[in-house]
């Protein structure tokens, strides 16, 4: 669990040589493309780097594609747990991702159609996600309520005849800007009647279907993040046919349980690759850089903080990995404390590294010539994507008192 299995190293290797080869030496050039092309809130006129599709196809031929779908078919056949090495790879660029088709929220959408979905559903829908020609969205948090309860949903789907009519507002729907992105995954309130967990229910809805509008994106630190884009979107009178709806009507909180205990995974693992090159920018930095006559390494705290940097991602990393093994061996059921443990671990874990990395690179790490700003906002956005850590600190609390209560808390 802790090292990668023989058929996941094979695999890492050759993501590793291929990001070493192809992607880092083209990031620092797309970042400034994307800039100068992307950085403004006209989403609509967003554009995709034209190598993207480039790497995206040479990745695909060299079977580099799909990691994360256990799935041996359409996938790789990796576990949780063997997956999780890769995407620790993924997460120290903020481009691999997409390159490699494991690209969040796709990778959630593409594993809830694959568990879910109807063989309908996966013909029109999984199979161009699977071979990158489309992009989804997952519309879940709304503005007008506190989504970190999810219950408080009241975006309606109502049954009428042969279809379902949507009428609410999401945002925080990331993806939304994407020039490819094509269709949504909307949760919403279906039966206000029933047990609590069996109100909701998700459906897939065509982005072009009349009653959709894209009201705007939403910067993060005043940053876009085209051309992906974390945009709001209302849903007037949206007709679909009834046969969109995912397994059933009432079953979304069971699919999203599903979801997002290995989505997680995926979401700590490349907070942890990001976190390692955090780690790798401050200690090349506080070597290189000299200030009172000495390497900024040797002044203050500096050196003691790489230490302690270097303790917490390790130990977050082999709370990650205990929880997808977890995951692999109970499913996402069983392993519901520490999915909700590792949400507010790992991102915390990586706050505090970037923000020391920031530190010790000055006014340098507050600019455009470093990652560490998109690094930040990566880690402060995690800590609120997917629930906030209050809301996971509270399930962790939940399970450990059961211990001790029987069961009832």
């Amino acid at each position: 669990m802790w090292k990668p299995s023989e058929r996941a190293s094979h695999w890492l290797e050759r993501v590793k040589h291929f990001m070493r080869e192809h992607i880092t030496p083209f990031e620092a050039e797309y970042q400034q493309w994307n800039r100068k092309t992307n950085h403004h809130e006209n989403w609509q006129s967003w554009q995709i780097h034209p190598h993207v599709a480039e790497l995206k196809q040479q990745a695909k031929a060299e079977g580099l594609w799909n990691f994360f779908l256990p799935d041996e078919t359409f996938g790789k056949g990796l576990s949780t747990s063997a997956y999780a090495h890769l995407a620790e790879q993924m997460g120290r660029s903020f481009l691999a991702p997409e390159i490699f088709n494991c690209n969040a929220p796709d990778t959630g959408n593409m594993e809830v159609l694959h568990y879910f979905g109807s063989d309908k559903q996966k013909k029109k829908w999984l199979v161009p996600l699977l071979e990158g020609r489309i992009r989804s969205v997952f519309a879940m948090t709304e503005p007008a309520v506190a989504s970190s309860d999810a219950t408080n949903m009241e975006t309606r789907i109502v049954a009428d005849g042969d279809d379902v009519v949507i009428d609410g507002c999401k945002w925080w729907t990331t993806g939304l800007g994407h020039p490819e992105a094509q269709v949504a995954i909307v949760m919403g309130l279906s039966d206000p009647e029933a047990p609590r967990h069996e109100r909701h229910s998700m459906v897939l809805v065509p982005l072009d279907t009349p009653g959709v509008t894209i009201e705007r994106m939403l910067p993060v630190f005043s940053e876009y993040d085209a051309p992906y884009g974390h945009g709001q979107v209302r849903f007037d009178q949206v007709r679909v046919p009834k046969e969109n709806v995912i397994q059933a009507l009432g079953a979304g909180f069971a699919i999203a349980q599903g979801r997002l205990g290995p989505g997680r995974v995926h979401h700590c693992m490349r907070a942890l690759g990001a976190a390692e090159l955090a780690l790798e920018l401050l200690i090349q930095r506080s070597q290189e850089r000299i200030a009172f006559g000495q390497p900024l390494l040797q002044l203050g705290d500096n050196g003691s903080r790489i230490a302690r940097h270097r303790m917490a991602i390790d130990q977050a990393r082999l709370y990650t990995l205990h929880t997808a093994a977890l995951i692999d061996e109970a499913g996402a059921r069983g392993a519901a404390s520490e999915i909700a443990g590792i949400k507010v671990v790992v991102p915390n874990v990586l706050q505090a590294v970037v923000d020391d990395a920031i530190q010790i690179h000055g006014g340098a790490g507050l600019s455009n010539d470093h990652p560490l700003t998109g690094l930040f906002a990566l880690a402060r956005a995690l800590r609120l994507a997917d629930g906030p850590d209050e809301v996971h600190e509270a399930t962790v609390l939940r399970q450990e008192l059961r211990k001790y209560t029987g069961g009832a808390v």
